[in-house]
């Protein structure tokens, strides 16, 4: 690969020693994972990979993915956990047992102040249809492609309350540009 990312201060050019290092996941902690599995496996079409669970410490996660059809996902637990941890871009959910009972509990979703945690995001091929099928399914939106100024970028909250940035790819072509960029 030639491509050496864009260089701005701080960025320092990779080297052999990190070869083969991906981002596998990103965690979020869940209240209630029924609530949780339901709203992204309907809503987004994602699949539990793997559930793991931790009796002595209290806490299951839950490895999930968009799959493709052509994917062959190990039957084995032991050979689907190691071929879990060696895919791109899942999202792990952290369940800390006995929280979904407490009435009044609730994770910090990073956009409430003091912020951090901002999102995790999703491309779909027709963000009109996303809009609609979130509409048809009583998703939360807290902006749709039409508001504000980022134009065709759709935020929705999950089960937890947290951001989910929903794009379509080729109407951002043109995002973030400045008249100094062109």
């Amino acid at each position: 690969m030639n491509f050496k990312g864009e260089q701005h201060p701080g960025v320092k050019m990779p080297t052999g020693d990190t070869l083969g290092f991906r981002l596998n996941h990103t965690m979020l902690r869940v209240k209630d994972p029924e609530r949780s599995l339901a709203f992204y496996t309907r809503v987004f079409g994602m699949s539990v990979l793997r559930r793991l669970d931790f009796e002595e410490l209290g806490f299951s996660l839950y490895f999930l993915a968009r799959l493709e059809e052509e994917e062959q996902v190990p039957e084995e637990k032991g050979e689907r956990t190691v071929w879990t941890f060696s895919q791109k871009g899942l999202l792990e959910l952290t369940h800390n047992w006995g929280t979904e009972s407490q009435a009044d509990f609730a994770y910090h979703d990073g956009n409430a102040e003091p912020q951090g945690f901002g999102h995790i995001c999703f491309s779909v091929p027709n963000l009109d249809a996303a809009e609609a099928w979130f509409d048809a399914n009583d998703v939360e939106f807290i902006k749709r492609s039409g508001q504000g100024k980022m134009k065709d970028v759709v935020f929705v909250k999950d089960a937890d309350g947290y951001w989910i940035e929903v794009v379509q790819a080729d109407r951002l072509a043109g995002l973030g540009e400045t008249p100094l960029d062109q």
